[in-house]
């Protein structure tokens, strides 16, 4: 598996976990899909609660005062890019 690709699935979990998805595994949700509207219907208030979720994992800071905030949410391998972009060395 790529890094980006286990990036991808540790998200899926992150955003199963941290916004209490009952009905929704990890696996079911794909890279490419939209996570708004049609795609997984999150709304702006799940928007909040996962960029403090990503915030506290990764230690980056992913919010409205980050150039293009809302495309960097537009799907798990949006965020896992910017997060592979962004995040501190370890």
């Amino acid at each position: 598996m790529s890094d980006l690709a286990a990036l991808e699935a540790e998200l899926k979990v992150l955003i199963v976990e941290s916004l209490g998805l009952e009905d929704v595994r990890p696996e079911d949700i794909a890279s490419e899909a939209p996570l708004f509207g049609k795609g997984l219907g999150l709304d702006s208030i799940d928007a909040l609660e996962l960029a403090l979720a990503v915030k506290k994992k990764y230690r980056i800071a992913l919010d409205n005062k980050t150039p293009g905030y809302e495309a960097h949410f537009a799907s798990v391998r949006r965020i896992a890019e910017f997060v592979e972009a962004n995040r501190p060395p370890q």
